[in-house]
Parts: structure tokens; sequence; C-alpha cells
């Protein structure tokens, strides 16, 4: 039986090294040598997991072009199976990753063949999806993917909501795990775009009013991680690491998340080791090639 069953988006990664992020309007230089590399948040999600050691298998879909070639072949040598990766007649996913020596990031996407999978394509790999124990899903796919692979599914669904659209209810029913950020949990609960962002207070009302079936955790960036149950709530503190390059750290999170909770551990205490992993990830350039393997987590202090 696979672990975990990655239903969402592979792109290539064009990521620029700049001294800090440009205004609208401006042209910045960058401070070196762009470099290329997979990415898209089911790939690096789809990764993540497996460097922790879990079987996983990828379903979504590339162009049929040399950068697919390249980026199955990344995920093959990285032991994920992609029999479920399909080729589409439309170019791969592209990202323009503008990343900061601090860490900060702009990304712009160009979805390319992740758009083009629709629900009839998940046939090919019901069966994958059905039996996993676990399936990972993201937003760079179609809504109707989305929720196509969320029925489907007979494991512990988790579901990161980014980047932040609606959700109808009945997905939002079949969720187990939803790990939005600030912004994705407020757009979820319909707050409008112009408001503030909600504030500590606000969050725990706001996750409770999605309707899923289980915990939501919202994940905080440097303020670390809300646990939100049906009749309580805590925050799981950040690591306090050196950060480079926080681009893949919430897909880090995410996967190690799905993977504590294959092993029986509460959810805060798989809040708290996806806090560590993804710790170790924004010490290190790039979203993918950041993972850690298990071994190179720290103990707990």
């Amino acid at each position: 039986m696979t672990d975990i069953v990655v239903v969402g988006s592979l792109n290539v990664d064009v990521v620029v090294p700049l001294a800090e992020l440009p205004a609208p309007g401006q042209t910045v230089l960058g401070t070196a040598d762009h470099r290329r590399a997979g990415g898209g948040k089911g790939a690096n999600q789809a990764v993540a997991a497996a460097r922790l050691g879990r079987r996983v298998a990828m379903v979504g879909a590339v162009g049929d072009d040399p950068e697919g070639e390249w980026l199955t072949g990344l995920l093959a040598a990285e032991g994920v199976d992609t029999t479920g990766v399909l080729r589409a007649p439309r170019p791969t996913g592209q990202a323009i990753v503008l990343v900061t020596a601090d860490g900060d990031s702009t990304i712009a996407v160009s979805s390319g063949a992740n758009m083009w999978l629709a629900p009839e394509h998940l046939a090919l790999s019901y069966d994958l999806i059905a039996s996993a124990r676990a399936v990972l899903l993201q937003q760079e796919v179609g809504a109707e993917v989305v929720a196509a692979a969320v029925a489907a599914a007979g494991g512990l669904v988790v579901l990161n909501p980014a980047p932040a659209r609606p959700v109808d209810a009945a997905t939002l029913a079949r969720v187990d795990i939803l790990v939005p950020n600030r912004g994705e949990l407020a757009a979820l609960a319909g707050v409008p775009a112009t408001a503030s962002p909600p504030g500590p207070v606000e969050l725990p009302a706001l996750a409770r009013s999605l309707g899923t079936r289980g915990p939501v955790v919202v994940t905080l960036g440097a303020d670390g991680a809300l646990v939100v149950t049906a009749d309580r709530e805590w925050l799981v503190p950040a690591e306090r690491v050196d950060a480079v390059d926080a681009t893949g750290a919430g897909d880090t999170f995410c996967a190690a998340l799905a993977d504590a909770l294959l092993d029986g551990a509460a959810i805060d205490e798989a809040a708290r080791w996806a806090s560590r992993v993804a710790a170790v990830t924004v010490t290190r350039p790039g979203a993918m090639a950041a993972a850690p393997r298990r071994a190179e987590v720290p103990a707990a202090s």
C-alpha cells in the first residue's frame, strides 16, 4: 500500500536571487545567476514526504516536452512513483521565483499542464488514490480536480488550500486536516480581501467556521502554527533558525504533518514535528531541493 498519494502540481522553477523584491514597475538586477529547479507545490510535497521515508506516488500532469521529462526524472530519482503523472498537450508548468538573501520570496506561476488536468484524468489513478493511507492536495490544479480526488480518497485527506481560492462546502466536509496560512484561512472563511489580516483571537473562530471534519492547522511563518480543534486551540512555536529561503517551507510542513499522523501522532505532536522539519528547509536555498531527509532533522530540544 502507498503511504501518501499527492494530487497536485508539478512545475519547473526558475529562481532569481535578488537583494530586494521589486516594487511595481521596478526592474532590479539579480545578485547571482538564476538557477533551474524542480518545483510545484504537489511535487515539492511528494519529494518532502519521500525524503522522510514514505512510499509516495504523484498524480498530476506535465507537458510533452523536455521540461516534463526532466521533472518526472527528478521525482523518480527521489523514489516517487510517477506512473500517475500524465503528459499533456500543454507546456510543463513554470514558476518564476524571486528570492532575497533573508528568505523573502515572490512567485509568479504559469500553470500550463497543471490546469489541463481534469477530473476524468484521475480515473487512471482512482485505485491508487482510493487505497492510499493519506492523500495530500493543494490548489495549483483545478478546483474540480481537488474535489474529485477528495471524493475518491479512502484514507486521511490533508488539504493545503494554497493558493487561496474558495473551496465548496461538500469538499471541506470531507477534509480531515486543513493546513492554510493566515491569508488562506481568511479567504476560505469569506473575509473581504480589503480587511485587515485576522489576529490571534479571530483565527480559531474562522477555522471552526469552515466545517472540516478534523483539525485546522494554521501556519504562521516565524510565529509558528496554530492548531484548532472543535474544543480547543494551542500555538506550536516555530523553531529558531537563520532563514535563507522560505519558498518550500509550507510544502515541507504539510508533508511532515501527514508523515507524523500516519505514525499515529496526535495533531499537536504532528505539528511540532512538521515545524522542526520545515525549520530545516528554510535554512537551505530552493524548495524541492531544500526538503530534509529524516536523519537531517535535529531531535526535539
